[in-house]
């Protein structure tokens, strides 16, 4: 008697395509099959007493575990499979039942209904016109058993009630197809459901990089209008610095000169927009030692910021040579900020090297994130403030970590909140550097 060969996806969370993950449960089963034909081929020829031809099917059997070794063997070196594959794999089940029938009653197997098991699959895993192909196939495959019903004739009788063996063959099928219709639709269910949390996943990244890139064009066009009224703000303060009047009043004076400095930090930060628009990475870009870079940036942020306590603290054991890019400069100047905002006392950043990764660490002493913002970390326009224009630091800041490959979290703590950067140390480095080990100083 067959045993039904189903295919059923594996949920485990992987890389794989979902086609690979069926595929590989299609060569378990497919052994479980072969061992269940062995048992239940025994059990008819010495139990029943049933006159099967063992070599031919047997010959089946054999044929049908060499197909699975080579299966097995393909799956190793491919990430993918085709619809065509698993249409391969599917006729070949229909094949092998056919075969198995032809040598063990014919239509007077009761389990010639596994083919409707092998239908329904097909029109789960398959495309349309596959689907159909599969349809036809078994159509095709009960008419032939009608014509050439094989060696062994089974009596089908219905008259002894459960005592028959054909009734009983035929609450077995039934039984059998049922549980692994219920079962296999339920687990095809599951991953229908994953694989459209999976593309509702992408299309809310989508619209968030349009977002995202409708935001750059905006910030681009803005920065190219400033420039100019920033310029002329910066030389009409130049002449008053030299005007009798300023220059006899010290306060005005100083006044003047901090004007002067704000001017020219809104024409560097202009300029920083300018240079993220355009491509940072380009034919001559700019090189710090890893240590140098974050050094860097916490003492500007420090010198531009009016925060109370500013703790920093620099623990990477390794010094290579990354890319000083300011979109990765921007993105960790706004996790500051945002914690400056939460707690203007206290703001704590610690870089370190972990596992191949810089781990940075921003942790401020303010009211901590709602379980709400928690939830919806990185998410635009998400903010306790309930400003128009607020949650766009941390939104870009996700956006920006999860472009070079990292990942931005938050939690809180028992003094505030804690929000952590993890970017692998390869996505910061030239290609020639990362090829190597990375030189310390």
């Amino acid at each position: 008697m067959p045993v039904a060969l189903v295919t059923t996806p594996d949920l485990s969370p992987s890389r794989e395509s979902t086609g690979m993950r069926n595929l590989q449960q299609l060569i378990q089963l497919r052994w479980i099959a072969v061992v269940g034909q062995v048992l239940a081929i025994a059990y008819a020829h010495f139990i029943l007493a049933i006159a099967l031809p063992l070599q031919p099917m047997l010959l089946v059997l054999a044929m049908l575990a060499a197909y699975n070794i080579a299966s097995q063997i393909v799956a190793k070196h491919r990430r993918r499979v085709t619809n065509q594959a698993l249409l391969l794999a599917l006729l070949v089940d229909v094949a092998t039942l056919t075969a198995q029938l032809h040598f063990s009653g014919g239509l007077t197997n009761p389990f010639v209904f596994l083919f409707l098991l092998h239908v329904v699959l097909g029109a789960i895993l398959l495309r349309t016109v596959a689907s159909w192909i599969i349809a036809a196939a078994t159509t095709l495959c009960m008419v032939w058993l009608a014509l050439y019903p094989g060696p062994v004739t089974l009596p089908a009788d219905l008259s002894q009630g459960l005592a028959s063996l054909y009734v009983q063959g035929l609450l077995i099928c039934f039984a059998l197809v049922a549980t692994l219709l219920v079962v296999f639709i339920t687990r095809i269910g599951r991953i229908l459901r994953e694989r459209d949390a999976r593309l509702a996943a992408m299309r809310q990244r989508a619209a968030e990089e349009e977002h995202i890139v409708r935001m750059g064009l905006l910030a681009s066009g803005a920065a190219h209008e400033l420039g100019t009224p920033l310029s002329t703000l910066s030389v009409i303060l130049g002449d008053w610095k030299h005007l009798p009047s300023f220059a006899s009043d010290p306060e005005l004076l100083q006044d003047v000169v901090e004007m002067q400095a704000q001017v020219l930090r809104c024409k560097a930060i202009v300029s920083g927009i300018l240079q993220s628009a355009g491509d940072p990475r380009g034919e001559a870009p700019e090189q710090l030692r890893l240590r140098d870079f974050f050094d860097d940036l916490a003492d500007e942020w420090r010198t531009t910021r009016p925060t109370q306590r500013f703790d920093y603290r620099n623990q990477c054991a390794d010094n290579p040579l990354i890319v000083s890019d300011p979109g990765l400069m921007q993105m960790i100047a706004n996790v500051l900020d945002n914690a400056l905002e939460a707690s203007p006392q206290h703001v704590a950043m610690t870089v370190a090297l972990a596992n191949g990764d810089v781990v940075i660490d921003v942790a401020d002493d303010g009211p901590g994130f709602t379980p709400t913002m928690l939830a919806q970390l990185g998410k635009p326009y998400q903010s306790s403030k309930n400003e128009p224009g607020h949650g766009l630091g941390l939104f870009l800041s996700v956006n920006v970590a999860r472009s070079l490959g990292g990942t931005l979290t938050a939690r809180n703590s028992t003094h505030g909140a804690v929000v952590t950067v993890r970017l692998p140390l390869s996505a910061l480095m030239l290609e020639d550097e990362s090829e190597g080990d990375g030189d310390g100083e």
